[in-house]
């Protein structure tokens, strides 16, 4: 009968049988009830409340019994430590047993119950069975060091274990080698400083002897073991070479890869002119091969093995391309990353071989293989020159299939071939342009704008095209919006007189309509460039790009090398080294190539210091960043203010023409429509240094903005006052936009619904931009957190105090009011940010009645700590500067409406109040920004 039995039991009180079974006195009837326990355990019920009853049962002569026995122990002596104490003396007994399998059962058995009040009494045990005259019980006691050293370090080490460890690897019998091997790579592996494997030319010749002996996995350590050795010179490199170049007909491939990652690492010590480099070559070419015939999950792990291997010495598999055509069978994953190799491998030898397997490719049905293939046609226009012709021909004739993603993936790989071979391919630019309207991937569609701004001179419609594609510019994704600028900005300086609205059109888009930091900055950048100089522009814009380069995607020499020596392990598949997935500081060891010798290669190393320059000392290029703030700020930014200063217009400027006089330079006359300053910042008119000082921001020095502060939410309307329905609320303010951060609850007993908002008048015309939305009628007991967007386009009213805003609520029920204080911060604009010496001007030019002084209490933050607090809310540090070991902080903001207040803020490291002085051209706004400036340096 099978052992099924075992797990069909539907007894009740089933445990108390059990516990009675387990003490009879019939052998069989105890076997048949342990089996009956351990089935239960698998299972997953709980049976460790017979512990002591299966633990009874270890005193026996029966193998089988016993070895239950154990592994129910195993399995509950975590659980029941104390009971777990019991098993001690039979361990202890059982290692003294006659039978060598029983020793060793009990020496395993020990190392897998990780508890500590038993570790110490295994040592005893564990040091006799590591004596054992019996090679199979060295050979377990071995690794059971490893899992003790897991369990305690330190118990390992002072009871002198790691010792006799290293005298097994002299050990006679190859298995206890390998296995002595093993549980010192562990080790060594938790402590990377420790040397214990301390790798000598007899201790490796003892190594090589065991390989060819022991079993395929004991093979894998040694082998393992011996490239992390480092031989003294070629001729011993050579050596071991020999002696483990016959792994490489193993029959287990794990085995095979071992070998070739040890024959990969020595071949860097061998030089290039000897007879056996090229032997070793030829050699190594088979193996790799016939690991391409085993079932498609290991065909994977090996390509990704070869992938790597032919990065790193493409010689060894240059004349086996066919091995990497693709089976009609092969999975997906197998199928791409064969194409990866094939590439990788192409030249001018095979590349027309190479180009009819990957036109006919291209035909496949499976979408994502034939993009590839697609791609790799484009790939090897790149690497092989002479190729370029057929390739650029074969793309055409896709192109012509008309497949829509044939087409997509065809235009993404010809911009990559002109930009490879300039002037060369580019009358396929009409055909290109005929599939303009299929392209719906993003890629796609930036390829093909990049081609139109690159050869705008040559397409009589490219203006048509790019507006074409402006239409929907919001819709976009980013790499779309990035291209279609830079193409429009090339556009426009090749064909300036017919393109101007696009520009501007294109421009406002970017920096006015646009949340994307990468695009905004990108466009300010350029009207900075067609406003200030546009000879400059044509310069850094229409620039010679230099050619790209062969490979793209080839993994970066360092990261090469370190993988080669995990090559065979899951580093090798992730091509990722091991500090990248495994967590935490253990099993991470560094490992690198042997630098190359007896070639000329070394004398050529691109990382050879220059001349004049110490090894070991870098050319400092770049300054310390402290040096490159020092020189901003003290740069002259344009000629100084003389005159009376512009202060009034520095309040609300009206339009500024940003492209002003540059542009129209370009043109030769002609007008350019100004863009409204409200949304632009106003010192974008200013010179160019001080224009890109202000754009990227480096003379407020401290670090990334951490955002605006946003107060807690207080409860505005309690229930009470408004038939149960409470709200609660607060102010935000984040890149540019105001909002009401609301939460409605209703506590009443019906439901509530309609609900619509209104603002009175107030100081800043703050008013809500969209109605009040609530999507679902608010049920009893029900809250719902709504962000209300607001503008300042309201009507204006002076309130008194300055920031009191007066809110109705309108639902189903009634109309409620209730008015609430609003910080002023929220009002603080982006670009408030003043220019140095329009800052010196100002502060001069506002009466001295006008400022107002103020103390901040009770807080110990340093000054660039308050900076960079301050700039989260948009107050911005023009200047800083230590006088008689004050801090002095220079700072301006802008309202709104307009109102600029400039602000000088002392500190003394050691006091915690601070002075606040605030001088405004409206004196009755300074108390609340004391408020503000209060409130966000205390939160």
């Amino acid at each position: 009968m099978t052992d099924s039995k075992y797990f069909t039991t539907t007894k009740k009180g089933e445990i108390f049988e059990l516990k009675a079974e387990l003490n009879s006195d019939k052998k069989e009837k105890k076997k048949e009830a342990v089996k009956k326990v351990i089935a239960s355990m698998t299972v997953g019920k709980d049976v460790s409340a017979l512990f002591p009853d299966v633990v009874n049962c270890m005193q026996t002569d029966n193998l089988e019994l016993k070895k239950l026995v154990y592994l129910y122990l195993m399995n509950y002596a975590k659980s029941q430590p104390d009971m777990a104490i019991m098993a001690v003396n039979t361990f202890v007994k059982d290692c003294e047993d006659p039978n060598p399998l029983i020793r060793a059962l009990a020496v395993r058995t020990m190392g897998c119950i990780r508890v500590d009040k038993i570790t110490e009494y295994l040592c005893e045990p564990l040091r006799k069975c590591l004596k054992d005259e019996d090679p199979y019980v060295r050979k377990t006691a071995a690794v059971c060091v490893a899992k003790l050293h897991d369990i305690n370090a330190q118990l390992v080490e002072d009871q002198g274990f790691l010792d006799t460890l290293k005298d097994l690897i002299s050990d006679s019998n190859p298995m206890v080698v390998a296995n002595a091997v093993a549980a010192l790579s562990e080790i060594a592996e938790s402590h990377p400083s420790s040397n214990l494997l301390d790798l000598n030319p007899q201790s490796i010749n003892k190594l090589l002897t065991a390989l060819n002996e022991c079993t395929e996995w004991g093979q894998i350590f040694i082998l393992d073991c011996l490239a992390n050795y480092m031989p003294k010179d070629d001729r011993e490199a050579q050596s071991i070479c020999e002696r483990v170049t016959p792994r490489l007909s193993h029959a287990n491939s794990a085995v095979v890869l071992s070998a070739v990652k040890v024959l990969m690492k020595f071949m860097e010590l061998l030089s290039k002119d000897l007879d056996y480099y090229g032997t070793l070559l030829k050699k190594l070419a088979p193996p790799l091969v016939t690991l391409l015939s085993a079932e498609p999950e290991l065909q994977y792990v090996a390509l990704r093995n070869i992938n790597l291997i032919v990065q790193k010495r493409p010689e060894i598999l240059k004349h086996e391309m066919k091995v990497f055509f693709v089976k009609y069978n092969d999975p997906i994953y197998v199928k791409l990353e064969k194409l990866d190799i094939m590439i990788r491998l192409a030249s001018q030898a095979n590349i027309a071989q190479v180009l009819a397997e990957l036109k006919e490719y291209a035909t496949e049905v499976d979408v994502d293989f034939v993009r590839k293939a697609v791609r790799a046609i484009g790939r090897c226009a790149i690497k092989v020159e002479q190729s370029a012709e057929r390739c650029v021909s074969t793309l055409l004739d896709l192109i012509q299939t008309k497949v829509n993603y044939v087409v997509q993936e065809a235009i993404v790989v010809i911009k990559d071939i002109f930009r490879k071979y300039p002037n060369k391919y580019e009358s396929v630019i009409a055909t290109l342009c005929e599939n303009l309207d299929s392209l719906d991937e993003p890629e796609a569609r930036a390829a093909m704008i990049w081609i139109v701004g690159e050869y705008a001179e040559r397409i009589d419609n490219a203006d048509e095209l790019l507006e074409s594609f402006l239409e929907g510019f919001h819709d976009e994704s980013t790499q779309v919006q990035l291209q279609l600028l830079t193409a429009i900005v090339k556009l426009f300086l090749k064909k300036p007189t017919e393109t101007q609205e696009l520009v501007q059109q294109v421009l406002s888009l970017a920096t006015q309509d646009s949340d994307n930091p990468d695009l905004r900055d990108r466009g300010y950048i350029y009207w900075r460039l067609l406003s200030t100089d546009p000879v400059a522009a044509k310069e850094v814009v229409l620039a010679e790009k230099p050619l790209i380069s062969e490979e793209t995607d080839l993994i970066e020499p360092t990261l090469l090398d370190e993988l080669i020596c995990y090559i065979g392990t899951l580093a090798s598949v992730y091509h990722k080294p091991p500090s990248a997935f495994v967590e935490g500081s253990r099993g991470v060891v560094h490992k690198s190539l042997p630098p190359r010798t007896g070639s000329s290669e070394s004398a050529e190393s691109p990382d050879a210091a220059p001349p004049g320059v110490q090894a070991g000392e870098q050319p400092a290029v770049i300054p310390a960043q402290g040096d490159l703030l020092g020189d901003l700020l003290n740069l002259d930014l344009g000629p100084p203010v003389s005159g009376p200063p512009i202060a009034t217009s520095a309040v609300q400027m009206g339009a500024v023409d940003l492209l002003g006089g540059g542009l129209d330079s370009l043109i030769g006359g002609g007008s350019f429509t100004p863009v409204p300053s409200t949304t632009m910042p106003t010192n974008l008119g200013a010179p160019l240094g001080s224009g890109l000082g202000d754009l990227f921001d480096l003379t407020g020095g401290v670090g990334a903005l951490p955002g605006s502060y946003v107060a807690p939410k207080a409860v505005w309307l309690p229930a009470m006052k408004a038939k149960g329905l409470e709200i609660s609320g607060t102010f935000t303010r984040q890149v540019g936009s105001i909002s009401m951060e609301l939460v409605l609850t209703n506590k009443a007993l019906q439901v509530m619904s309609d609900f619509a908002i209104q603002f009175n008048r107030n100081s800043f015309g703050l008013a809500p931009a969209a109605p009040l939305q609530v999507h679902a009628p608010l049920a009893p007991n029900q809250s719902v957190e709504i962000s209300l967007p607001l503008n300042t386009v309201g009507s204006v009213m002076k309130m008194d105090p300055l920031n009191n805003l007066q809110v109705a609520v309108k639902n189903n029920i009634d109309v409620f009011y209730f008015s609430t204080l609003y910080p002023l911060h929220i009002l603080f604009v982006e670009d408030g940010k003043m220019e140095r010496q329009m800052f010196l001007a100002t502060w001069k030019d506002i009466p001295n009645e006008n400022e107002a002084q103020f103390q901040i209490k009770d807080c110990s933050l340093n000054a660039d700590a308050i900076s960079s607090k301050l700039q989260g809310s948009n107050i911005f540090t023009i200047a800083k500067r230590n006088v008689e070991g004050q801090d002095m902080l220079y700072q301006s903001l802008k309202l709104t409406n307009g109102i600029w207040v400039l602000a000088e803020l002392r500190i003394q490291p050691s006091n915690p109040s601070f002075t606040l002085s605030l001088k405004c051209r409206a004196p009755e706004v300074s108390q609340y920004i004391y408020q503000a400036y209060e409130t966000i340096l205390k939160n």
